[in-house]
């Protein structure tokens, strides 16, 4: 079961969980990832060689999709 994950003060928060081919989950997965993009979040996906992508869409054959907020600087 794949996971989209909030980082946030508590750790993380789970905001969805899907199973592959599952169109209900797949799209309650998706509908959370939207709507947090809309909110200013940044989402990545880790792949197996260890190097990381930040993703626009849900890739939903991805295990893991963390959502953190921009790094601010000044």
């Amino acid at each position: 079961m794949a996971r989209l994950i909030r980082l946030d003060g508590a750790g993380h928060t789970t905001l969805a969980e899907w199973t592959g081919g599952d169109a209900t989950s797949e799209g309650g997965a998706v509908d959370a990832f939207r709507g947090e993009l809309e909110r200013g979040m940044i989402a990545s996906v880790q792949h197996p060689d260890g190097t990381a992508e930040v993703v626009r869409d849900l890739p939903r054959e991805a295990e893991l999709v963390v959502l953190r907020r921009p790094i601010a600087g000044g």
